[in-house]
């Protein structure tokens, strides 16, 4: 077997004040929301500037709790049902761990929904610069996850291999948390970054189909090196459960991005607009 890297063992505090402790975990979700609400007003100065850049002054609140709430309860209703069925009160400790981005996912489309309805703002305006700032708190999450060393890879004898300290086994594993920042997070941040600069915020839906199918193509590529939850393993055809969940995820993406695409009428060629 090869040596592989060392693992970083920072541990999953990132510093305390007596008894006020600030976790790695935390803390990524609270900059990756500030970093993303600040790029999102960024964007709002980009064409067609159907969005103000105070409108998401208001709308950080409503993502924060979109993406607490859903993705507890994506962890809750997909991941470990009959466990928290029996142990309900433990739905709220989600300072240990536990959350689902997909989940997350659908709390953000809900309050982005309820938001878009109060203030009268088109819908897929709002998510196609929302869908921009998402890799950021991904890329975020992602490296807290591997700090933490949690959702750690596969056993593997490549020279990439780490030894993660929570892990029973001992055995060199993919540090698949960083596959996945460098996918979810860094890649897809730059690529929706470059549409922007292409003008893509004037075909409304392109941007949240790409990102849609973007996050589930990585996801599903990622989940070939991770290893799946003990509790589930492997389920319909050797899948994990998050491949199963990325699956449709990427089939509507595409099809958002394809009726976007087809929806988007031509420029004149004397430049009005009809």
């Amino acid at each position: 077997m090869m040596l592989g890297l060392a693992y970083p063992d920072i541990g999953p505090v990132a510093f305390e004040i007596g008894p006020f402790v600030i976790r790695w975990y935390a803390l990524a979700y609270i900059v990756g929301l500030l970093l993303a609400w600040r790029y999102c007003r960024w964007l709002t100065s980009k064409p067609p500037k159907q969005v103000e850049a105070v409108a998401f002054d208001d709308f950080l609140l409503w993502a924060t709790f979109g993406v607490i709430i859903g993705g507890r309860l994506g962890y809750v209703l997909f991941y470990k049902p009959v466990y928290f069925l029996w142990n309900p009160a433990e739905i709220l400790i989600i300072w240990q761990g536990g959350m689902s981005f997909h989940g997350g996912l659908l709390g953000v489309i809900a309050a982005m929904y309820l938001f878009t309805r109060r203030n009268g703002i088109k819908f897929l305006a709002l998510t196609d610069i929302v869908a921009c700032a998402a890799p950021i708190g991904l890329l975020l999450g992602r490296l807290a996850n591997f700090v933490n060393g949690e959702l750690y890879g596969r056993p593997t004898d490549s020279p990439i291999g780490m030894v993660f300290p929570q892990d029973p086994t001992q055995l060199p594993r993919h540090p698949s948390q960083l596959y996945e920042a460098g996918l979810e997070g860094l890649v897809l941040l730059v690529v929706l970054f470059l549409m922007v600069q292409a003008s893509a915020l004037n075909r409304g839906g392109l941007l949240s189909g790409v990102f849609l199918a973007g996050y589930a193509l990585s996801r599903i590529i990622v989940e070939f090196f991770r290893e799946p939850d003990d509790h589930l393993g492997f389920l319909f055809a050797g899948a994990t459960m998050g491949q199963l969940l990325s699956l449709p995820m990427m089939l509507f993406g595409i099809g958002l991005a394809i009726w976007s695409l087809r929806q988007t009428r031509p420029v004149p060629r004397d430049g009005s607009t009809g």
